[in-house]
């Protein structure tokens, strides 16, 4: 395992974060902010509890995850898609490295950042509620799982994309919807039976399910299942990694 080539391109990486500071932290936690805001004081003010818990809390799991999987995906994406925009991406291809090691520097830059980014909306949101966490471990856990994962998912798209216009087609037509209809603001139970069976069919659904049995308890499918999901998807993005590296889809232009 080459270590310096890994650190390389990892501290590049984390390094271009620091070059667009209000870009890559402060605007998502500022718009996290606002969904606070508009859903936890006007929702809230009329949606009192849901399961138990009270809205502005039951929210910040779903909000915490959904910033994280665009953020892992826009992160990851756009990392690689440079070094092909650019053309540099044969000088990594032809250096002494494997690909294995080329795919832990890029996620594993775009998945740190993307922690941090969840951890610093965690702190946010008590400025808004009060809300406890009933299994720390296991959120971390979904955390860096989700992370990692969709910061492979975004690596997927950022050598697929042919253009900048295309690293915003899937988030935006297919990730962002997918979230928004998986249970971050309400629970699956709240719909009526046969939309429960239908919603059942959106993955985000275990993700955002599971992490917030994390923090309450409380969840709308079983956490073996929403774990068992997330690995899933997991192991489907590393496959597909390695079928790109494999045949150089798109690589090897």
């Amino acid at each position: 395992m080459n270590i310096y080539a890994i650190r390389a391109i990892y501290q590049f990486e984390l390094a271009r974060t620091w070059r667009t500071l209000m870009q890559s932290i402060a605007s998502p936690v500022i718009s996290t902010s606002l969904y606070f805001v508009v859903f936890g004081a006007a929702i809230g003010s009329r949606m009192v509890e849901v399961n138990g818990i009270s809205y502005g809390a039951f929210i910040v799991p779903g909000l915490i995850m959904m910033a994280l999987m665009t953020e892992s995906i826009s992160n990851a994406s756009f990392g690689i898609f440079m070094p092909k925009y650019a053309g540099t991406i044969y000088e990594i291809l032809s250096a002494p490295i494997s690909y294995v090691e080329i795919v832990i520097g890029y996620v594993g830059a775009a998945a740190t950042k993307s922690i941090i980014l969840g951890v610093l909306i965690l702190a946010t949101a008590r400025l808004f509620v009060a809300f406890d966490i009933a299994h720390p471990i296991w959120m971390l856990t979904f955390l860096i799982l989700t992370a990692v994962t969709f910061s492979l998912f975004g690596f997927i798209i950022g050598i697929w994309a042919t253009g900048f216009e295309k690293l915003q087609i899937i988030p935006m037509l297919i990730v962002t919807p997918l979230a928004f209809l998986g249970g971050s603001f309400y629970s699956i139970s709240m719909l009526p039976p046969v939309w429960q069976k239908i919603a059942l069919v959106n993955p985000v659904v275990y993700l955002i399910s599971g992490f917030r049995w994390s923090f309450y308890g409380v969840s709308d499918v079983s956490v073996t299942v929403s774990i068992a999901m997330t690995l899933v998807f997991l192991t489907l993005c590393l496959t597909a990694v390695w079928y790109i590296f494999k045949t150089g889809y798109r690589l090897k232009v």
